[in-house]
């Protein structure tokens, strides 16, 4: 209420002001705009400056509105505003922490197994067990998938083995050859009975065609946008989106990681070429935390629940695994920012090594001080990234942190065999993440996201040979011929970084 007074009481200041600026200009409609959007930067400016955010993204606003007063209006109005944040997820946060709380809060911590790793790692899991809400499984089993051919062979089967329901949970779907072949197993499944709920989010899949999405809700698929646009051309930077890649069939089987549905994700794109990315097809009970973001994401969206034993499958956790794995969702409907924190103690906590492969590199300070005094204390720090954009600004800005990485010891290298998707981090050819989290901005302060961390698992050895056979289709840039590239593309990384806080 008392927001909405000081709203209501800016606005008729505004309006005296510009009755009064109509007599006394002679072209009363040029300056009535002056006066609007001058007081309305300097309000904002006041609001954001009092809010006390990270002084980088402070300046950055600040600076963006100063010069230019009309773009950087209706950018704050569109992307700018944390209290629409606030408002908009804090239910569903209650509800969110609530429900892991019943349904995973059941199971413990294994504290037989936790004494088995190292004390710096024990600190890691306990950390994600505080903020992600559930407990690391020892009952999972894990499969790396290593592109898009390896990652649809192995969901298209088990699509057409499901039994009883089938979720998917996607940034992108695309009405192509791919998307297609996943419609009509879809829609014979659910003519055989098969429950089949379809979450895609509203700006990532907002070219999805009515077509396909009609043809899926006639056969009795369940199909539902997770916050839909009415802006399509403005959609591409709306904030708040549903970046996660979630499959559960039957509680059973599940996938999660970098690829969403597209023909590009198999190396059809004449422009990328060889799509590298990283999936993870999961078994047993690390299932249910994946069923439970699932869920609990469709609940916020349609109001529904169904957390009953039929779907959160309680008999998993006789599966068999070969180390830890724990699921954990981020979003801002969290309180802290999951992914980050537990990204910077997996990279404070290393003792030899931190691998890691993003294709959008834009890390904050916080997680570019800990990268750069990792490898100034010796730890093999090595940054696998794309050497071609798909997106030019992330891109450009990602090259920007590349020389103090370099003079601070980092190895980045750039991918040259097609377009380089996978979002890893290995620390010590122990642990590792892997999913939907990028390293950068968006990713950490918000999306949706989620991430499988992994202990000792036949997995995390093959994400180390994967990677040593990435950077076999890389080149290393060198510091020296880096720091002579030309001014123009300096300029340009520059620009580009300003905006990073925004992007």
């Amino acid at each position: 209420m008392k927001n909405r007074l000081n709203v209501l009481a800016f606005f008729a200041v505004i309006l005296v002001i510009l009755y009064i600026s109509r007599g006394l200009l002679q072209n009363w409609m040029v300056g009535t705009l002056s006066v609007v959007f001058t007081l309305s930067v300097i309000f904002i400016g006041i609001i954001i400056f009092f809010e006390n955010r990270h002084p980088t993204k402070t300046l950055t606003w600040l600076l963006v509105l100063a010069a230019f007063p009309v773009i950087g209006f209706f950018f704050y109005l569109m992307f700018g505003q944390n209290h629409r944040k606030s408002k908009r997820f804090s239910k569903k946060a209650i509800e969110d922490e609530r429900a892991f709380q019943k349904i995973e809060g059941q199971r413990q911590l294994n504290e037989e197994q936790l004494k088995k790793m190292a004390g710096h790692q024990q600190l890691l899991f306990r950390l994600a067990h505080r903020l992600g809400k559930n407990p690391i499984s020892f009952s999972s089993e894990t499969k790396v998938l290593t592109d898009g051919k390896e990652t649809y062979a192995h969901i298209l089967q088990a699509l057409k083995m499901a039994e009883h329901h089938i979720h998917l949970e996607y940034y992108i779907v695309r009405h192509d050859e791919l998307g297609n072949q996943i419609k009509d197993i879809l829609i014979a499944k659910a003519e055989e009975g098969v429950k089949v709920r379809f979450l895609y989010d509203g700006v990532g899949s907002w070219k999805l065609s009515k077509a396909y999405v009609q043809e899926l809700t006639e056969a009795g698929v369940e199909m539902v946008s997770f916050s839909p646009v009415k802006l399509p051309f403005l959609t591409h930077a709306i904030n708040y989106r549903n970046h996660r890649k979630i499959i559960v069939i039957d509680g059973v089987i599940g996938f999660v990681g970098g690829l969403n549905i597209g023909d590009e994700y198999l190396g059809k794109d004449s422009y990328f070429g060889y799509w590298r990315d990283t999936h993870l097809y999961v078994r047993g009970e690390a299932v249910r935390t994946l069923q439970l973001i699932f869920l609990q994401d469709w609940h916020y969206q349609t109001g529904e629940t169904i957390l009953n034993q039929t779907y959160l499958s309680p008999s998993l956790s006789m599966t068999k695994g070969d180390g830890g794995v724990q699921m954990i969702a981020s979003g801002p409907d969290t309180r802290w920012e999951v992914n980050k924190k537990l990204f910077f103690s997996m990279i404070t906590s290393a003792k030899k090594s931190i691998w890691i492969a993003s294709p959008y590199f834009i890390p904050d300070d916080d997680i570019l001080s800990a990268l750069k005094i990792a490898a100034l204390s010796g730890i093999d720090v090595r940054i696998l990234v794309p050497n071609r954009p798909d997106k030019r600004i992330v891109f450009h800005a990602s090259r920007s942190y590349f020389p103090e990485l370099l003079e601070a010891g980092v190895k980045v290298y750039e991918y040259n065999r097609g377009f380089m998707h996978s979002k890893i981090i290995i620390v010590d050819h122990e642990i590792a993440s892997i999913g939907t989290s990028n390293m950068d901005m968006r990713s950490f302060h918000l999306n949706f996201e989620v991430n499988a961390y992994l202990y000792r698992t036949s997995s995390v050895t093959t994400l180390v040979s994967d990677y040593v056979y990435d950077l076999e289709h890389s080149n290393q840039i060198n510091h020296s011929l880096f720091e002579n590239r030309p001014f123009f593309h300096r300029l340009i990384e520059s620009t580009s970084r300003l905006l990073s806080p925004l992007l």
